[in-house]
């Protein structure tokens, strides 16, 4: 990756598996938002890894934080409605968990690496490069990216 950007982790907890009515609407609020995202580039979404369970796992990658804080906030999003509706008919009844972390990145802060693997999570969002010309330990990648 080049400049800064943003990691998002988002997920959900199904505190009542029988209450299906109440962890559906929430469940399927998240394809809807990526479908929109996808389709709208210029929105900053890079790639995401998704992960379902009782406890799901949403990573994204962003542009930025500036992108992602103003997808959260758009009136024309599909974020902000399932926001709305998730307060409206959940709250804080304990039926559902939700939550979110926010990570920024910039050059010299991170580092990875893929072995045996097929471009994955940082390297889908960004753009692999062999790991040669002092690129072999983590701390020449990190290094790699300070000016």
């Amino acid at each position: 990756m080049s400049g800064e950007f943003a990691v998002f982790l988002i997920g959900m907890r199904i505190n009542r598996p029988l209450a299906v009515r109440k962890w559906w609407p929430v469940a399927s609020a998240m394809p809807k938002m990526l479908r929109e995202l996808y389709k709208n580039p210029e929105l900053g979404l890079l790639h995401h890894e998704f992960w379902f369970s009782r406890n799901t796992i949403l990573i994204q990658y962003w542009r930025s934080s500036e992108a992602l804080l103003a997808y959260a906030k758009s009136r024309d999003s599909a974020h902000l409605p399932a926001w709305q509706a998730f307060n409206r008919a959940i709250g804080t009844d304990g039926s559902v968990g939700i939550w979110h972390e926010t990570y920024l990145a910039k050059p010299g802060t991170y580092e990875n690496i893929y072995i045996n693997m097929p471009a994955f999570g940082l390297g889908k969002a960004g753009q692999l490069v062999p790991a040669n010309h002092g690129l072999q330990s983590a701390e020449g990648r990190i290094n790699s990216h300070t000016p």
